[in-house]
């Protein structure tokens, strides 16, 4: 029996689903073509939606909006995956970046207005959704600041405030919300601590589905606290990131001699593979799609 491949959609309904079955989906940061082939195979197995997704810091580097739309939506064809499988730009940078994500044929864009005045940031979302909804194509924005460095991203935590967001949902639409309570890009130092109580009320007074940046080293009471309280997207990289340094260093160290680069690089692969399968039972979407 052949089983059917999908193809790319937008986030929207399966972060509607999330939230109302109370799990997260995850979102996966590609940092080369072999971490697609990796993400996309880990949700083909566990039977879980999934977001693919490039940083806009990163797009150059893996050669461009259109490149990296094709190059996924062709292995989601030839690994004949058929989980629901959307294709997201992680902290769009401008609105003619998420214009052009999207018209490379990227399924959901997030516009990061987050650093502009609250008028601002209101204002190019609601021109970014605009133009999105011509396309079917899912919208995320950020208000508030998450901290640290990641993908050359760096900035200091700053609090949603809970009247912005309900602003920016109200007055441009959006999908999906990332409201900074706390969490960081890149490793915690210590135990995170999250904003809770803001969460609640941000969750309350907004009742669309919320987004976790930062999502990495984050202990698993406070992941399924974040999610009972309404998240329903929750992003990871770098714990893929340091599962794949530490494969491949392993193998360097491990044999001075090598040079092969499959060698070198397929363990880094499977690293990242195991790294994604075991946040997608943290986050309870296995066999959700």
């Amino acid at each position: 029996m052949t089983t059917s491949v999908t193809k790319l959609v937008s986030m929207r309904d399966m972060l509607l689903n999330a939230k109302e079955e109370k799990y997260a989906v995850g979102q996966f940061n590609i940092n080369s073509f072999q971490w697609a082939e990796a993400i996309l195979e880990a949700a083909e197995e566990e039977r879980s939606p999934v977001i693919v997704a490039s940083s806009d810091r990163l797009v150059d580097y893996l050669g461009g909006f259109k490149t990296i739309a094709t190059m996924v939506d062709r292995i989601v064809e030839q690994k004949n995956i058929s989980v629901p499988v959307a294709l997201h730009l992680d902290h769009g940078q401008s609105v003619a970046r998420c214009k052009e994500a999207i018209d490379a044929g990227y399924t959901s864009v997030m516009i990061d207005g987050s650093h502009s005045p609250i008028n601002d940031n209101i204002a190019m979302t609601k021109e970014v959704v605009d133009y999105a909804k011509r396309y079917h194509v899912s919208v995320e924005a950020e208000v508030g600041t998450v901290g640290g460095n990641e993908d050359g991203l760096i900035g200091g935590i700053m609090y949603a405030d809970p009247h912005e967001c309900l602003r920016i949902v109200q007055e441009a639409h959006i999908d999906a919300l990332a409201a900074a309570l706390g969490s960081v890009h890149g490793p915690y130092q210590g135990e995170p601590k999250l904003g809770f109580t803001e969460m609640k009320e941000i969750a309350d007074m907004t009742d669309v589905p919320l987004v976790l940046h930062g999502g990495s080293g984050i202990p698993p009471q406070q992941i399924q606290q974040a999610i009972a309280l309404g998240h329903a997207k929750i992003n990871v990289n770098t714990e893929c990131l340091q599962a794949w340094t530490n494969a491949v260093r392993q193998v360097l160290e491990n044999d001075h001699d090598v040079y092969d680069a499959r060698t070198i690089l397929t363990p880094g692969k499977a690293a990242v593979k195991d790294t994604v399968k075991a946040k997608i039972r943290e986050f309870c979407s296995s066999n959700k799609a």
